[in-house]
């Protein structure tokens, strides 16, 4: 005789409960030859549906042996049950187990899916197979749309998309009525005669008469096994599509079909992914808006810093800013400007005088600083020019009485710049041709309302303040050279000529480094407690993921009944996870720009700054989160048996 195709030795199978367990089969022996249609016919609690588990691959017996075609199944591991399931056997259940997000033609196609049949030959697999179960009019209907018997046709055809060498139905007519009933068995009886091995549970001996062999369970043991039709005619070998199922050519299915299925599932519970990505959007907007912020603030200091001149260096009499005899110190001069002039280091210098006098126009009179520098001045400094023009290099050597006001000094004294040219303003003393009027410059250092004008130096040394000395010296440095290697030049000169140090130097260079530190700390701070709200939102994620796999068990177990390995439903629900937070991080960064342009209209002259590696950053920090935190989720789904998962409603 042929070897069987199903083989039960000695099986049982008991499960826990309370203290104790409870043992529903015991020692069944049983064989199953291919192309049989066997009915297994018993009163509720007999152990019929637990027996139809174990057939199937969806659970393990206690105790004995259970082979298919000749395998043993005790040394198969979790996915290789899953491919039995999947390419050897087809499920019709009571209450038909289709997944209502999906089509008909979806529901049939899925156990195909995990085999790793390219979407075009499991759509037309589909299509045919409803078609001749007479649906091609139900194709894309969901299972709400279609009647009871409609339904379980759905479920017919879904067992055999990969072929259903053996078909196992598990009340195929208990919810439907006698009509729709009828249909089914038809349908299984056609299906054997086509040479489908065909195994029916049920209590009911009106459907156990359509098969050709009966086997009766009472109290976990077989009563009897009697034949009542001709002999099993066995499914022909090409009978079925050849499926492959090598990993290498299906991962990328797999990952597709579980991404579409991720977002089928947010899509249906809408405002519970709303609310799980809350949490999301609103840590990745805050991270995204205050590293924009710590970058436009950054970039609107260091402008402001490179106006003063970041490659300049400022050289004062004394030992520091606050020194009480830096007033007393009269040795720095002119002299020291032109030595430092001649430097190879050097682009430019100005030497720098300041005093504060009453200027008076007419008669108005006000308290104003006057400055006297070098015709370069204006370069090192990044004044701009609203009328007029800057005093020249002549007007230095002929110690001109010109000046060049500021916005704060027209406005005293004039109305608009181009009226302010060419008028007389009396400093001291002395009386001072307006040549220019510059641009009013509003800093992240503040508004400066003081009144300033500036002459030449030599003009203020020698009409306005008679003394030979210079209060400061402004150094360009050549920008070819680093500011640290200057600054150490300019000390030694300056020493050397001077024979001790009764002077110190400030580098511009230094407070911007300063400040690019503080900022990014300043930034790194807020940022990390902007990330506290994204881990927050990462547990909300878990949470609802946790909810989601409670909710969702039955789908779990209909899939790993269609063929699903573990990594399979590993797949699915971290893609979920991850699609939910990166949605939610496209959302916070969205949220971030609004709230830029909201920010720009609040707050004149500064704006956010985004950068490309902040919001890619952000949305790799999203997915990472939603994979991190839905892993746990996840792997609790993998888990299920899916036996308990199907018994869950």
């Amino acid at each position: 005789m042929d070897q069987p195709l199903l083989e039960l030795r000695g099986v049982s199978r008991s499960f826990a409960e309370g203290d104790g367990t409870v043992t529903v089969l015991r020692d069944v022996d049983l064989a199953i030859r291919a192309g049989e249609m066997v009915a297994i016919v018993g009163p509720s609690g007999s152990g019929k549906s637990t027996l139809m588990n174990l057939l199937g691959c969806l659970d393990q017996p206690t105790d004995g042996s259970y082979r298919i075609a000749g395998e043993d199944t005790r040394t198969l591991d979790n996915d290789a049950l899953a491919r039995l399931r999947r390419e050897h056997f087809g499920f019709i259940f009571q209450r038909y187990h289709l997944l209502g997000d999906l089509t008909a033609a979806d529901n049939v196609a899925m156990p195909s899916v995990y085999a790793g049949t390219p979407s075009a030959a499991r759509e037309a697999r589909s299509h045919a197979l409803l078609t001749r179960l007479g649906l091609a009019h139900r194709l894309d209907y969901r299972p709400s749309q279609l009647s009871g018997g409609q339904q379980q046709r759905v479920s017919i055809a879904r067992a055999l998309m990969n072929g259903g060498q053996v078909i196992l139905a598990d009340e195929p007519t208990g919810a439907l009525d006698s009509a729709s009933g009828d249909e089914v068995l038809d349908t299984l009886q056609s299906l054997n005669d086509a040479g489908h091995t065909v195994i029916i549970v049920t209590h009911d001996m009106h459907v156990a008469s359509r098969a050709r062999r009966i086997v009766e369970i009472a109290d976990g043991r077989i009563k009897a096994d009697r034949r009542v039709g001709d002999e099993p005619k066995a499914l022909a070998p090409d009978a079925s599509p050849a499926l492959t199922d090598s990993s290498s050519g299906t991962v990328w299915l797999r990952v597709i079909e579980a991404a579409r299925m991720a977002g089928i599932a947010m899509r249906t519970h809408k405002m519970r992914t709303f609310l799980t990505m809350l949490g999301i959007v609103i840590g990745i907007a805050s991270v995204v808006s205050v590293v924009a912020l710590g970058e436009g603030s950054r970039q609107r200091i260091l402008k402001d810093i490179s106006a003063i001149g970041t490659n300049t260096i400022e050289i004062y009499p004394g030992n520091g800013f606050g020194d009480m005899r830096a007033s007393a110190i009269q040795t720095l001069t002119t002299r020291d400007a032109d030595a430092l002039s001649g430097q190879p280091f050097v682009a430019s210098v100005s030497p720098g005088v300041s005093t504060s006098l009453t200027v008076r126009y007419r008669n108005i009179s006000a308290t104003a600083t006057i400055s006297g520098v070098s015709e370069r001045f204006a370069d090192v400094r990044g004044l701009s020019l609203a009328a007029g023009r800057w005093f020249s290099s002549d007007a230095v050597t002929r110690r001109a009485q010109e000046i060049v006001i500021d916005d704060n000094t027209r406005k005293t004294f004039f109305g608009s710049a181009d009226q302010a040219l060419g008028k007389i303003l009396v400093i001291g003393n002395v009386p001072c041709r307006v040549v220019g009027v510059t641009i009013k410059k509003q800093t992240t250092f503040g508004s400066n309302d003081s009144l300033n004008v500036w002459t030449p130096y030599t003009t203020a040394m020698t009409r306005m303040l008679g003394q030979n000395y210079l209060k400061s010296i402004t150094v360009r440095v050549a920008d070819n050279v680093s500011t640290g290697a200057a600054q150490s030049a300019i000390e030694n000169l300056l020493k050397r000529r001077h024979g001790r140090t009764d002077f110190y130097v400030n580098n511009m260079d230094t407070i911007r480094q300063t400040i690019e530190s503080t900022t990014a700390t300043m930034t790194l701070l807020i940022s990390m407690i902007a990330v506290i709200s994204l881990v927050v939102g990462g547990i909300g994620v878990m949470n609802i993921m946790l909810v989601s796999v409670a909710e969702r068990t039955r789908e779990i177990g209909v899939r790993m009944a269609v063929g699903a390995r573990r990594g399979d439903i590993l797949m699915q629900f971290l893609l979920e996870a991850a699609l939910v937070c990166l949605t939610g991080g496209i959302g916070g960064v969205l949220l971030a720009w609004v709230s830029s342009v909201a920010f720009a209209q609040m707050v004149s002259g500064f704006s956010m700054v985004f950068s490309t590696a902040s919001i890619v950053g952000a949305l790799l920090c999203s997915s990472a989160i939603g994979l991190l935190f839905g892993y746990l989720p996840a792997r609790n789904a993998a888990h299920m048996k899916p036996v308990d998962a199907l018994a869950r409603e």
